[in-house]
């Protein structure tokens, strides 16, 4: 087969290429397609892997999956799917999406992650040039141990590549100080749906700049981002406070997010956890390490079926003495109300912290649920109504957990560029992402099956529907369900269709969400 393929990948160009019906479910007709296509990289057949992603709960079977070289490979393949009535592209990073993002069933999958690598860093200090299948992880250590820097902006898991989170947002918990990795963007390398490569930013090209920041790979494929800097702390103070309160926990977290105080922390998040001694839910979910395990004595005994934990960092540098540290980070946290006693503290490495989630899953992967269906829901929702959703939710439905993390914490409208394709709550400076990160345990009894997951999930958005909650699904899906996507983006409806008219008007890219069909026309 292979040396078959071989006598395929050279030749003509891809202009002379006969028209192909890609139809045919065994691919049979597949071979012909790739006659004139002068790749520097490679084409594999054995498709098995890319039509996975790590939601597990969809699957699809792509044609082929392109490894490209160079950029030139990313525009040429675009264009080869642009001959047919039928093929679509799908770029593959790490395939950590949920929902199906990197599918493209009975289209071309292409691993971004073999692009040329490029890690660059400006010798200013002031941005590095990444390539889009590079892996944050990748340049987190690539950054901090020859130069000394570090993005401003993180996921929590970073083994996803650069262009997969710039396509959604890339959300975590320094998100309050510099916004999301969207907004830590000065400029990108794009292949449009057209197989054009731009370079763009909000100066030159900043139309497509805009579109695909937060896109949803809708727009284009990023071959290349430049991500701002700035210098990396040695060492970070890790925090974790224990609330009973609900009221109590989310005025905190507003107040430090906000600027209410002269001093703040570098980085904040939250999560929610079952008032229980569960080993995946309950209490011991809030300690940072084993040999300090949750004391329960230290919350009240009126408390209810669900605890809140606020989870915070401060950033220090190894010529900083440890008392100073000391005094600063009593001064920041002394005033908030959580439950005295409850608070633990640990001190690690920066790098080691931003792998933090490294941990978690080389346990997941020994207990045999990293691989399994992940029913993950993430929402943004507002101010006004987080405390509702407590109540009907977290208090509620899910008051025995979820078999995993349940994140809370606030985010601030203002560091968001309303430019970009990310769809927002609609009122208010504060909303919250809510993120249930749902681990299916295949070994345990009384817990949801995948099936439940996803029906609680459901049940959780309609509610949100019905009560009027100001609310967005962050990494949407609403399948082919045409009206549910009109709603979710809303007024930013028009602008999008616009955009996808002008970048990507065959609906060629990122088939797997199903918002555009191919060969679609605007509505």
């Amino acid at each position: 087969m292979l040396a078959y393929i071989e006598r395929f990948v050279h030749g003509n160009d891809v202009e002379s290429m006969p028209e192909l019906d890609s139809t045919d479910e065994d691919g049979a007709g597949v071979l012909p397609l790739f006659k004139g296509l002068e790749l520097q990289g490679t084409v594999d057949f054995d498709t098995a892997a890319a039509g996975k992603d790590f939601g597990g709960l969809q699957s699809s079977k792509p044609l082929a999956m392109i490894r490209p070289a160079s950029v030139d490979d990313v525009a040429r393949v675009i264009k080869l799917a642009s001959r047919s009535p039928h093929l679509t592209v799908a770029a593959q990073g790490n395939r950590h999406s949920i929902n199906g993002q990197a599918m493209a069933h009975q289209g071309l999958a292409i691993d971004m992650k073999t692009l040329e690598p490029r890690i660059q860093v400006d010798p200013s200090g002031s941005h590095v040039d990444v390539s889009g299948g590079a892996l944050w992880e990748e340049v987190l250590k690539r950054c901090v141990a020859d130069h000394g820097l570090a993005p401003r902006s993180w996921t929590d898991y970073l083994d996803l590549t650069v262009g997969g989170t710039l396509s959604n947002a890339g959300v975590s918990g320094q998100a309050f100080r510099y916004g999301p990795q969207t907004e830590n963007v000065t400029e990108l390398e794009v292949v449009t749906g057209n197989g054009d490569v731009f370079v763009c930013s909000p100066n030159q090209n900043s139309e497509l700049f805009f579109s695909v920041l937060g896109g949803l790979g809708q727009f284009g494929i990023i071959t290349r981002a430049r991500i701002l800097l700035h210098p990396s702390p040695d060492m970070v103070r890790w925090i974790r406070l224990v609330y009973s309160e609900f009221s109590d926990f989310t005025a905190d977290a507003e107040f430090l997010v906000s600027g209410g105080a002269n001093e703040s922390f570098d980085y904040l998040e939250g999560f929610t956890f079952v008032n229980s001694e569960d080993p995946v839910n309950g209490w011991p979910s809030a300690q940072l390490h084993p040999d300090h395990p949750f004391d329960r004595t230290h919350v009240p005994p009126s408390d209810g079926p669900v605890l809140y934990c606020l989870e915070l960092a401060f950033h220090y540098s190894n010529h900083h003495r440890r008392s100073a540290v000391d005094k600063r980070v009593e001064r920041m946290a002394g005033a908030l109300r959580y439950c005295r006693g409850s608070r633990v503290e640990a001190e690690v490495s920066y790098v080691e912290f931003l792998l933090r989630v490294k941990r978690a899953e080389e346990e997941a992967k020994a207990n045999g649920i990293w691989d399994g269906p992940h029913a993950w829901l993430n929402l943004f929702v507002s101010k006004a109504n987080i405390a509702h959703f407590d109540a009907v939710v977290f208090k509620n439905i899910l008051k025995h957990g979820i078999g995993g993390p349940m994140l809370l914490y606030p985010l601030l409208r203002s560091k968001w560029d309303s430019r970009k394709s990310v769809v927002l709550p609609t009122e208010g400076e504060i909303f919250y992402l809510v993120a249930l990160l749902r681990f299916s345990f295949p070994y345990a009894k009384g817990l949801l099956s995948v099936d439940e997951m996803i029906s609680q999930n459901q049940e959780i958005v309609e509610i949100c529907k019905r009560k009027g909650f100001d609310f967005k699904l962050y990494l949407p899906y609403y399948g082919d369900n045409k009206e549910a996507w009109r709603q979710h983006f809303g007024n930013q409806w028009t602008r999008f269709q616009q955009r996808k008219a002008i970048f990507d008007p065959r609906a060629i890219l990122a088939p797997g969400l199903k918002i555009f069909s191919r060969n679609w026309q605007p509505s």
